[in-house]
């Protein structure tokens, strides 16, 4: 399946097939580059897939400058950035020369950043290897880096040339990662009216099973609406705001308990946490949300016990990292009010004693 989007008349292609390799070799024959690759990749990813992709791009007659790098989420930071504008540098990269990204979102929003940094823009493209990136990151445009305890404090938009999503790589991921996807994919079907939800609840054993048939349906539909929000608003004035529910609550949570949560599963617990805000109590949406990560073994509260810190701790914690969040423009931090399906809007966090009742009720 091809998905295609436009952003300032230029064409930004989304690739979900099998076997990616032939088609990044055709969208690196469509450009005016010098051949010259910085191939960027996780060194969580196996082996044999960055072989299989390196040796089909050299077929390409490009030539490939690799590099590997430890892309958690505690190196997110200037660091990483500037490990991969080096690389560049010191390969005499030019304008007409092109980044490739293989890795979660962490990676390629650093690649993103870099590319967009370098000599003010050059090409790239994005292999996403989590599920969290195939279903949400990897499109869009945001690039950023964590600085001083706050999460893509320092960024910009630079949309991706072209993405590929691989079903030999989707069967590669771990499962705690590709499970961690489904929060992601379920805010989508929570925001507007599609078939999501009901996707997720009557292919449960095929999305366990990484069908690949049924997955490029659900991925289909959830960067469809990713891209429905983002289109006329990729600066995030308005409308796509709304594909941060959830994420207020989430970055906080992730903050506050470092890298105990993958990303996509503090989302699940963060959606719970706004809806719990805008409707002063669990309803049937909060049911809908908790039944659903329930139903995929997802978590539904954070494990304080786990991470050997006490309640009100956590609590304050999370309370404090709220404050924190870049949407903020006010003195309130904003969130994504939700009361029925496809029905968003944005609000502001203005009811402190709600704020601490709804952070309790996720402990």
């Amino acid at each position: 399946m091809k998905l295609t989007y436009k952003i300032e008349k230029n064409i930004h292609n989304i690739y979900i097939k099998k076997n990616i390799n032939n088609f990044i070799i055709s969208e690196i024959k469509k450009l005016h580059s010098d051949k010259n690759i910085l191939f960027v990749y996780d060194s969580n990813i196996s082996s044999k897939i960055i072989k299989n992709l390196l040796d089909d791009l050299k077929l390409s007659g490009c030539k490939i400058f690799f590099t590997k790098l430890e892309s958690s989420k505690k190196n997110k930071n200037q660091k990483l950035l500037f490990n991969i504008i080096d690389a560049l540098i010191e390969n005499n990269f030019t304008k007409r020369s092109i980044v490739i990204s293989c890795g979660g979102g962490v990676l390629s929003d650093a690649c993103g950043l870099a590319a967009s940094l370098y000599l003010r823009g050059t090409y790239y493209f994005n292999i996403p290897t989590t599920m969290t990136a195939m279903v949400d990151s990897c499109i869009g445009g945001k690039t950023g880096i964590n600085y001083n305890n706050i999460i893509n404090c320092i960024g910009n938009y630079y949309h991706a040339n072209s993405v590929f999503i691989s079903n030999d790589i989707i069967k590669e991921v771990p499962n705690r990662e590709y499970m961690a996807g489904i929060p992601e994919i379920l805010k989508c079907g929570i925001i507007k009216k599609n078939k999501i939800i009901k996707i997720l609840k009557n292919n449960k054993k095929k999305i366990i099973n990484r069908d690949f048939k049924l997955l490029t349906t659900l991925f289909s539909e959830t960067l469809k609406t990713k891209i429905y929000f983002f289109i006329n608003d990729v600066k995030e004035k308005n409308k796509r705001l709304y594909l941060n529910f959830g994420h207020t609550f989430a970055h906080a949570i992730e903050m506050a308990t470092s890298e105990y949560l993958r990303h996509g599963e503090a989302v699940g617990i963060g959606m719970l946490c706004e809806i719990f805000y805008s409707s002063k109590k669990r309803n049937n949406l909060f049911n809908l949300v908790q039944d659903s990560l329930s139903f995929y073994n997802l978590p539904t509260k954070v494990d304080y016990k786990n991470l050997k810190i006490n309640k009100q701790t956590l609590q304050n914690l999370i309370y404090k990292k709220i404050f924190l969040d870049k949407k903020r423009i006010n003195n309130n931090p904003r969130y994504i009010n939700i009361s029925k399906i496809g029905k968003p809007k944005i609000s502001e966090i203005e009811d402190l004693n709600l704020l601490n009742e709804s952070i309790l009720d996720l402990l």
